[in-house]
């Protein structure tokens, strides 16, 4: 069966299959959570772009990873609302997976290349008639808080992909796993060529975090109990995966079975090395970072007046877009914004080591700078917490609380990918806080510097490759991440208002000439070393063909 409906590039002809839990294909299309699924939505994007042979695997989330909306007094409400789409296509072909001794169905939709604009997308689906209830709640909902559950998930997407690829006839050259979930492929692949040399061969693996919830584990017999490794015997699992403890690791199980892994930032390439330097029979770690898709993320109008060296146009353009992400906060929380004045937003994942928290860390200092009405600043923050993550919830949540005494200062629900390519276009500043070696790459500041927003980070993930302080960006130097993190949040949060004190707001109220230079600056220096169209090139040059 042809999937693409364009012809590849002789360049990129080689097949490759990427799997991958999340894609952020389209607002319309609800089956991601965050960056991963983001980072995924644009490799798909300028595959396509590219017309690069490439398919994505993934699986269809009946219920999304959940609709974010308010409860009565306004904090967050997590809903899971069943989601259908007619816009995907019934390729007609089904799977079967075993899973804790019982076969579960697998139904294969197909998302074709010409209705967003990216590469073929294959998604399977365990909820349909011929399956039982249990088997059905597997593919409801991304990341599910079930262990048992989530292990199924994986099993699906690894074990039920391959199966469904073959259903198609498709013949794949790579097999490349964006982040472990998909590990199980790599035992039905063992399962057919019996030969873990020439497994490698064909699989390369992208991991993407440092943290430990990015690098999941799970009891070894528990997942053999449910068939995560496709029906192998636990002693042939312990020789080929050179695991003998009883905890198994994901990332260190896809280490061990490709033949080459990337990390996704040049300083996470040196992160992940130093992690796992200990970890025996593991490929070669070589760094790609990440990048997020132009043509899909960039405001025209700002790309226009960019290329025409019409700075009137470009800051109209900018006010225009600040107008419209108003709309929203103004509908949201029934705060009116100034397109004037000096707007800053933080925008992402909703994580402790991300530290959203971090602006208001000095509180009377922060709240100070709110006051301000001779140099006034708007705050806005927008993201997901994981919806079982309380902690999490609870630091969205006192954002919000907080929020009711200021005027400037609003929390948003809804972050998706509209929301998001909204605020990314319609801010000033864009605040990026992660305790640094925490985030591996990150990718918001990219698409916000693609729209003129300048991007204001701690030395981690992508910055240190893009930064010039004052330049293009400013930079959160980091004087020892190796402190405690309270000594971290204290000395980070003393660095950053020094800066957003001395620097930011005297160049944005004083000198605007230098701003919008600086807003120039930023959208040339993104592009094209962010731009996705690289990363999917390097992904071809540098992991398929080696």
């Amino acid at each position: 069966m042809v999937l693409n409906d364009y012809e590849f590039d002789p360049k990129y002809s080689k097949s490759v299959a990427y799997f991958s839990m999340e894609f952020a294909i389209h607002q319309a299309l609800k089956i991601y959570s965050g960056g991963l699924g983001f980072l995924a939505g644009s490799h798909m994007r300028s595959a396509y772009d590219l017309r690069q042979n490439i398919l994505g695997v993934g699986i269809l989330w009946s219920y999304g990873y959940y609709d974010q909306t308010r409860s009565e007094d306004r904090s967050l409400r997590a809903e899971f609302i069943r989601k259908h789409y007619y816009f995907l296509e019934d390729l007609g072909v089904q799977a079967t997976v075993n899973i804790h001794s019982q076969d579960v169905h697998i139904k294969a939709l197909y998302l074709p290349p010409d209705v967003f604009s990216s590469a073929p997308l294959i998604l399977l689906t365990t909820d349909i008639p011929e399956n039982d209830f249990l088997a059905r709640t597997i593919t409801h909902k991304l990341y599910d808080a079930n262990e048992e559950t989530r292990i199924s998930q994986e099993i699906v997407l690894g074990i039920g992909g391959v199966k469904v690829l073959e259903a198609l006839k498709q013949k794949i050259d790579i097999y490349h796993m964006n982040e472990g979930h998909a590990l199980p492929l790599v035992y039905e692949l063992y399962s057919k060529y019996r030969d873990m040399e020439i497994v490698k061969s064909k699989v390369v693996f992208t991991t993407h975090t440092p943290e430990d919830a990015g690098n999941e584990q799970h009891n070894i017999y528990l997942l053999h109990k449910f068939g995560f490794f496709n029906g192998l015997d636990l002693e042939t699992v312990r020789s080929i995966t050179m695991v003998s403890d009883d905890t198994f690791n994901l990332t260190v199980g896809a280490l061990r079975s490709s033949k080459i892994t990337n990390a996704v930032s040049k300083f996470h390439g040196e992160v992940a090395n130093r992690m796992w330097q200990d970890c025996e029979g593991r490929s070669e770690i070589i760094y790609i970072t990440n990048a997020q898709n132009r043509r899909y993320w960039t405001d025209k109008g700002m790309l226009s007046a960019l290329d025409e060296h019409e700075d009137y146009a470009l800051v109209g353009r900018k006010k225009h877009l600040k107008r419209l992400l108003f709309n929203v906060v103004a509908d949201q929380t029934g705060k009116v914004l100034d397109p004037d004045v000096l707007t800053i937003v933080w925008a992402r994942r909703f994580a402790e080591y991300k530290r959203p928290g971090l602006l208001k860390y000095d509180f009377q200092r922060f709240k100070k700078l709110l006051e301000s009405t001779e140099r006034p600043i708007q705050v806005i923050w927008a993201g997901k917490p994981y919806p079982f993550d309380t902690n999490a919830v609870n630091a969205f949540n006192e954002l919000i609380h907080i929020s009711h005494g200021f005027k400037n200062m609003a929390v948003l629900v809804g972050y998706e990918l509209d929301l998001s390519a909204i605020l990314k276009k319609g801010s000033d500043v864009w605040l990026n806080t992660p305790r640094v070696s925490r985030e591996a790459s990150g990718t918001s500041g990219m698409t916000a510097s693609m729209n003129g927003s300048i991007h204001f980070s701690t030395e981690d993930g992508w910055h240190p490759e893009f930064a010039k302080h004052g330049v293009n960006s400013f930079t959160i130097h980091t004087l020892d991440h190796s402190k405690p993190t309270e000594v971290q949040d204290y000395e980070d949060n003393k660095n950053m208002m020094d800066i957003l004190e001395n620097e930011i707001i005297p160049m944005y109220y004083d000198k605007p000439e230098q701003w919008t230079q600086m807003m120039k600056t930023a959208m040339r220096d993104v592009i094209p070393a962010f731009d996705s169209g690289r990363m999917v090139h390097e992904y071809y040059t540098k992991m398929y063909g080696c």
